[in-house]
């Protein structure tokens, strides 16, 4: 009896794929570090899930991250760096892990498109000032 991932199916399954960033400031400067520089934790959630119908095919969920030192960046503009450049780095190297997962469990690679992170972070801000009912600020 073949897998189910060889199976041939009536309909394409459904993908969703969920990206999140979250960074983190490191507690202690990292060995050898110079002084005025910060380091941070930058990671990069991707979960993707294939189903068809109510069936789950596969759900493979990736925490990929990096260690980043911002100097010579204003205080303001950090978390957008952070958020920004951070993802953008990690991206591609976490898109080839997913794609070789679904590939290793027998099916198609899950090619992930490009992601705008700049676009991305712009579109959370706005989201966040109108949560917070703050009218809109021009963002970096």
């Amino acid at each position: 009896d073949a897998p189910n991932s060889l199976r041939p199916r009536q309909t394409a399954p459904r993908i969703n794929i969920n990206i999140n960033v979250q960074t983190n400031q490191l507690a202690a400067p990292m060995a050898g570090a110079q002084p005025g520089g910060a380091d941070y934790e930058v990671e990069l959630k991707m979960e993707a899930r294939a189903v068809d119908g109510e069936k789950a095919l596969f759900a493979i969920e990736l925490a990929y991250a990096g260690i980043f030192r911002i100097t010579n960046v204003p205080a303001e503009q950090v978390r957008a760096v952070l958020l920004i450049e951070g993802p953008r780095l990690l991206f591609p190297f976490a898109r080839q892990i997913l794609a070789e997962a679904s590939r290793n469990g027998g099916f198609p690679p899950l090619m992930v498109d490009p992601v705008d992170f700049n676009a991305l972070y712009r579109q959370r801000m706005a989201q966040a000032q109108a949560a917070a009912g703050q009218a809109p600020q021009r963002l970096v």
